[in-house]
């Protein structure tokens, strides 16, 4: 039987992962607190609406970025770790400046600057459109763990539900079914085209695996999980069994 085997959210696209052992879910919203806040670059600015992940910070632009971990406390702050910049606990809610200027030193001088921290639309800010979460397979990654000849970390692959009990790659012809997790339905939309980002090493932040050449060269394609949307709410929890309807 297949379940969960992990949960995962990113508070602030492309700054930080953080591991649950269970999450709410409502209907035609995203995973609360995923992509809550984005950390803009470059003439970028606030629309209030969703925007392409090329006008904000993440880790295919700053590798170091990949390292660090995050934590959500009780009263909304975050709190960020990486191994070379250390710690901070922000307020995304009015401390974005101060979360620039922890991440800076992290940041390619070569790339467009930093910029203002915003807020996602009730869509949140995945690189995806409209609201979903992404769903990936563990026997996925133990074959392309295989593939590369290195034990990948889930945290590559910024995913939010990670299933085991998989074949390799059978979550890759979801698109069009419905899943049912306890009472939560979900509706699988599309694959996920992989960026560089899956290459850097998350306790590094360093490139070191060359994972898109490797699925070219082995599947064909570079997609790595899929995205879905939420049909009806409920709460998963981690061993939570996972149906194909």
């Amino acid at each position: 039987m297949s379940r969960v085997a992990h949960i995962w959210r990113h508070p602030i696209k492309g700054i930080g992962a953080e591991p649950l052992d269970q999450v709410d879910l409502s209907a035609g919203r995203p995973l609360p607190g995923d992509r809550a806040w984005a950390l803009l670059t470059g003439e970028a600015r606030d629309t209030g609406a969703w925007q392409s992940c090329r006008n904000f910070a993440r880790g295919c632009y700053g590798p170091e970025l990949m390292a660090i971990t995050a934590q959500t406390l009780p009263d909304g702050r975050i709190a960020l770790s990486h191994p070379r910049a250390g710690e901070i606990q922000v307020d995304p809610a009015t401390e974005g400046a101060r979360l620039a200027d922890w991440v800076r030193p992290l940041w390619p001088e070569e790339r467009p600057p930093l910029g203002q921290l915003i807020a996602a639309p009730d869509e949140g800010m995945s690189d995806a459109p409209y609201a979903c979460l992404s769903i990936l397979g563990r026997a996925s990654l133990g074959a392309l763990s295989e593939a590369c000849g290195s034990d990948l970390d889930p945290r590559r692959f910024r995913g939010n539900l990670w299933v085991k009990g998989l074949e390799p790659w059978e979550e890759l012809d979801w698109p069009g079914r419905r899943l049912r997790i306890g009472e939560v339905e979900l509706e699988v939309v599309e694959r996920i085209d992989r960026c560089r980002a899956t290459q850097i090493n998350p306790e590094t932040g360093a490139e070191d695996v060359q994972t898109l050449q490797v699925l070219r060269r082995t599947w064909g394609h570079i997609d790595f999980g899929v995205k879905a949307r939420v049909l009806k709410g409920g709460t998963i929890t981690v061993h939570a069994p996972l149906e194909v309807i």
